[in-house]
C-alpha cells in the first residue's frame, strides 16, 4: 500500500486519553455554537426585514445574516484545519471561542446592514476555528468506541440544540430582532473553562514511535471521504430546512403542527446516533445501507399527499441521518496521524457546511426544472439510492483490488484497521 494511502496503524483501540466528563461536556458545548449560529436568528428575519426596509437590496441581504456563516465556514475549515495542527488545538479553541462572542454580539449596536452581514462573516470565521478544533480534540482525547460514542453524542447534541436555540431565538425575538444575538455572550462563559480544564493534547503513549521518514496529507483519501461527505450533509439538512415548506404544499397551516413535526424529526436523528453507538461493524461496511435508509425517507416524502406518510418518510430518513453523519465522521477520524487530524478535521467540516449551504439552492434548483419541492425530493432520494449502489459496488470489489486502488475510488479504503 503507498504511504499516501495507508490509514495509520498506530491510531490506539483502547481507553481514552484524558479522564473524566468535564471536556468531553466542553468539547460537546462547543460543538453547539456553530448551530445556534445557524437557527437562532431564523425566527427574527422578517422583523429584521421590517427594520431594514429602507436598506437598498435588504430583501437579498437579510437572508444572508443567517446563511452567510454556514459558507465563511465551509471555505474557512481547511485553513482552520492548517492552523489546528500547527498553533494547537486547545490554543486555537480558547481564542475563536472569545472572537464568537465579540463578533456574533457586535449586531447589538450596529445601525448598518452591511455591517451586520460582515460580523456574520466573522462569526463564521470563528465557528470555522471552534467546530474543527471540537472535532479534532475528541478524535485526540478519545480512541476506540470510545470516540465513536462521543462523536454520535455529538450529532445528538447538535440536533437537540438546533431545537433548542430556535426556540429560545424566536422567544427572545418578541423582545426585538436584536435580543437573540445577546446569546452570543456564552462564549466568554466557556472560553475560561475550556481554558482551565481542557488538557493539551499529545500523542497516545501507546503510539509507534515517529518515522523519520514524514508522509505526506493523504489528499487523495480524504478526497473521497470530503465528497461523499457534501452530499450527506445535503441529505442531512434536506428535512430540517423543507419540511414546513413540504407540509404547507400539503395544506398544513398550523405552526404548531409544524413545530411538532419537526421536533419529532430531530428525536428521530438524536434516536439514530443512539443506535450508531450500538453498532459494531465498520463505518464503510453499513455506508450503503445507511444511503439506501434515507433514500426510502426521501421517496415516501416527496411521492406522497398524506400528511402521515409525510411524517413516517422523514422519520426513516433522519433515523438515517443520525447515523449517517457520526459514520462519516468516524470513518474520516480514522485515517488520520495526530499531525494530520486538524487538516483532515479542517477539510471535513468544510465539506459538510458546504453541504449544508449548497442543500437549499439544489433543491431550489431542482423545483425550478421539476415544478414542486416533492418532485425535487424524490430526486435527491434517487440520487441517495444511486450512491448507495456505487458504495455497495465499491464495497464487493475492494477486497479484490489493490488497496490504494480500493482508496483511489470513492475515497473509501479497504483495509482492515480498527477505526474503518
Amino acid at each position: 500500500m503507498p504511504a499516501s494511502a495507508a490509514p495509520p496503524t498506530h491510531e490506539p483501540a483502547g481507553d481514552p486519553a484524558v479522564r473524566g466528563e468535564l471536556p468531553a461536556v466542553l468539547l460537546m458545548a462547543g460543538s453547539c455554537l456553530p448551530i445556534l449560529g445557524a437557527v437562532l436568528i431564523a425566527p427574527v428575519l422578517p422583523r429584521m426585514q421590517d427594520h431594514f426596509a429602507h436598506v437598498a437590496g435588504s430583501e437579498a441581504l437579510v437572508p444572508l445574516v443567517l446563511t452567510v456563516p454556514a459558507l465563511s465556514l465551509a471555505v474557512l475549515a481547511p485553513f482552520a484545519g492548517v492552523l489546528v495542527d500547527r498553533l494547537g488545538r486547545k490554543r486555537l479553541l480558547v481564542v475563536a471561542t472569545v472572537l464568537y462572542a465579540l463578533f456574533g454580539t457586535v449586531p447589538l449596536w450596529l445601525g448598518s446592514l452591511y455591517g451586520v452581514v460582515l460580523s456574520r462573516v466573522l462569526v463564521g470565521v470563528a465557528e470555522a476555528a471552534i467546530m474543527t478544533c471540537c472535532t479534532t480534540l475528541i478524535g485526540d482525547y478519545y480512541s476506540g468506541r470510545t470516540r465513536d460514542r462521543y462523536l454520535a453524542l455529538q450529532t445528538m447534541c447538535a440536533s437537540a440544540s438546533a431545537t433548542l436555540f430556535f426556540v429560545l431565538g424566536g422567544a427572545l425575538g418578541s423582545i426585538g430582532w436584536r435580543a437573540p444575538f445577546w446569546l452570543y455572550v456564552v462564549g466568554l462563559l466557556l472560553a475560561p473553562a475550556m481554558a482551565r480544564v481542557l488538557p493539551t493534547p499529545t500523542p497516545h503513549p501507546t503510539a509507534e514511535p515517529a518515522s523519520p521518514v514524514r508522509h505526506p496529507f493523504p489528499l487523495r483519501r480524504m478526497a473521497g471521504i470530503c465528497a461523499l461527505t457534501v452530499f450527506g450533509a445535503m441529505v442531512f439538512y434536506t428535512v430540517p430546512v423543507e419540511m414546513s415548506y413540504l407540509m404547507d404544499d400539503l395544506g398544513v397551516r398550523s405552526t404548531g403542527v409544524v413545530g411538532a413535526v419537526t421536533a419529532l424529526a430531530s428525536a428521530a436523528t438524536v434516536a439514530g446516533s443512539v443506535l450508531f453507538t450500538r453498532l459494531t461493524d465498520r463505518p464503510r461496511r453499513r455506508m450503503p445501507v445507511l444511503f439506501l435508509l434515507c433514500a426510502v425517507g426521501f421517496v415516501l416524502m416527496g411521492a406522497t399527499d398524506h400528511v402521515a406518510l409525510l411524517v413516517a418518510g422523514a422519520v426513516v430518513n433522519c433515523v438515517g441521518t443520525g447515523l449517517l453523519l457520526p459514520s462519516l465522521l468516524t470513518l474520516a477520524l480514522s485515517r488520520l496521524d495526530f499531525a494530520d487530524r486538524g487538516r483532515g478535521t479542517g477539510l471535513w467540516t468544510a465539506a459538510f457546511f458546504l453541504g449544508e449551504f449548497i442543500c437549499p439552492l439544489a433543491l431550489l434548483a431542482a423545483k425550478g426544472m421539476l415544478g414542486t419541492l416533492s418532485s425535487a425530493v424524490v430526486l435527491l432520494g434517487l440520487l441517495a439510492l444511486l450512491v448507495s449502489a456505487a458504495l455497495l459496488s465499491v464495497n464487493r470489489r475492494s477486497p479484490k483490488t489493490l488497496p490504494g486502488q480500493a482508496a483511489y475510488a470513492g475515497g473509501l479504503i479497504a483495509s482492515d484497521s480498527p477505526g474503518d
